[in-house]
C-alpha cells in the first residue's frame, strides 16, 4: 500500500495477500521449480520490501512458470492453441461480448464463446525504450475503449530503474530488483552514491534521472561486487550471461544501467472476479487493473496478481456452462 501511494483498492490487496499460498501450491503441483534450500524454500528481498518474502527460479522466474504452466496446458484434450494469430476485433450482440475476431494465416474467423478472457499483456510496445516485447502494444485497451468498457488509471505507468544502457535499438535487457535486493550498488560517473537503492521504484528511477540530468550523462552505474559471488552467479546467471555478451565483467566491473518503461498499473477496470463492466468479458495480468498495484507497482507482485486474479476469473467461469468454436467468417 505504501509503494503505491495508498491509491491501491485495499479489498484487491487482501485478496491477492489470503490467495497467495494456493497459487504457490498450484504451481509447485504443475511442476514450477522454486529455488531450495535443505528442502525448503528460499526467500529473496527487492526494492521496498521490509523481510526476504520473494520465491524465485534463477532471475527467470516468470520464464519458469510460463514454461510449466504452457507444458501443463499443452496436455489438455479440451483446449485449442492458436499461434500467429493476431484479435481484430470483438464479438458483441446485444451488449454482451460473445468471442473475438481475429486474423490467421491471411483468413479472418471469429472465436466464439459463452466467456473471453482478455490477456493481451502491456502497453511496453509503444515505448521507445522498454523492457516490454515490441508486440505489446495495448490492443485490448483499443477494443474496450471501442466498446464502451471501462478503463482506469491508464496514466499509471511504471519505469523501472535499472535496464543494461544500449545505444541499440530494440527490447532493454531488465537487471532485476533483486540484485539491488542482495546488495548491488547505484553510482554516478563521478563514482558517488546517490539513492537509497531500496526504496521503491518510482523513488529511485526520480533519483537516477535527476542524477543523470545533472550530470549531463546517458547513464549511471549498478556495482555488483557487494553481492557474495557465489549467490551472484548462483541466482542471476541469466543477468551475468547477458553483461558478459555485453562485454562487462560482473565481477570486476560496474555495469551501465537506466531506466526504462516497465509495466502498466491502469488498463481495463475489472472486478473482484476479474469481471469488466461488459456481460461475458473478463481481463487479467496487466490488460486489467484491479487495483492492487496502486500508482506504483511493489517488485514481483504483478506475477502473484496474475496468478490470483485469473484464477478467480477461472473458478467464476467455471461455474457456467462454457460453449467455445471457431468458424470461418
Amino acid at each position: 500500500m505504501r509503494a503505491g501511494h495508498y491509491e491501491n483498492r485495499a479489498k484487491s490487496v487482501d485478496i491477492m495477500i489470503r490467495g497467495s499460498r494456493a497459487v504457490i501450491e498450484d504451481l509447485v503441483d504443475c511442476g514450477v521449480d522454486f529455488e531450495k534450500k535443505d528442502g525448503r524454500f528460499v526467500y529473496t528481498r527487492e526494492g521496498a520490501h521490509s523481510q526476504p518474502r520473494i520465491l524465485f527460479h534463477e532471475d527467470e522466474t516468470g520464464k519458469e512458470i510460463t514454461s510449466k504452466l504452457l507444458w501443463q496446458v499443452r496436455q489438455l484434450p479440451n483446449v485449442t492453441i492458436l499461434e500467429h494469430t493476431t484479435m481484430t476485433d470483438l464479438v458483441v450482440r446485444q451488449g454482451r461480448c460473445q468471442g473475438v475476431r481475429a486474423a490467421r494465416n491471411g483468413q479472418g474467423i471469429s472465436i466464439l464463446a459463452e466467456n473471453t478472457i482478455l490477456a493481451t499483456g502491456g502497453i511496453g510496445g509503444l515505448y521507445e525504450h522498454s523492457t516490454n516485447y515490441p508486440h505489446l502494444t495495448g490492443d485490448s485497451l483499443r477494443l474496450a475503449k471501442k466498446y464502451g468498457v471501462r478503463l482506469d488509471h491508464l496514466d499509471y505507468v511504471q519505469i523501472h530503474p535499472t535496464v543494461l544502457f544500449s545505444e541499440k535499438p530494440g527490447r532493454r535487457f531488465l537487471l532485476s530488483e533483486s540484485l539491488r535486493g542482495e546488495g548491488a550498488l547505484l553510482y554516478n560517473n563521478a563514482g558517488q552514491r546517490f539513492v537509497d537503492e531500496l526504496k521503491p521504484r518510482d523513488v529511485v528511477t526520480q533519483a537516477i534521472q535527476a542524477e543523470m540530468k545533472r550530470e549531463g550523462a546517458k547513464h549511471v552505474w549498478l556495482s555488483l561486487k557487494d553481492i557474495d559471488t557465489e549467490t551472484l552467479h548462483h541466482h542471476f546467471p541469466n543477468i551475468c550471461a547477458r553483461c558478459r555478451e555485453d562485454g562487462y565483467d560482473v565481477d570486476h566491473e560496474w555495469i551501465p544501467v537506466v531506466p526504462a518503461q516497465h509495466y502498466f498499473m491502469g488498463g481495463i477496470w475489472v472486478d473482484s472476479d476479474s469481471h469488466t463492466t461488459m456481460d461475458g468479458l473478463y481481463a487479467v495480468g496487466e490488460t486489467s487493473c484491479n487495483g492492487v498495484h496502486g500508482a506504483n507497482r511493489l517488485a514481483s507482485n504483478s506475477l502473484l496478481e496474475s496468478l490470483v486474479f485469473a484464477k478467480r476469473a477461472a473458478g467464476c467461469i467455471a461455474g457456467e456452462m462454457v460453449v467455445e468454436r471457431a468458424v470461418s467468417l
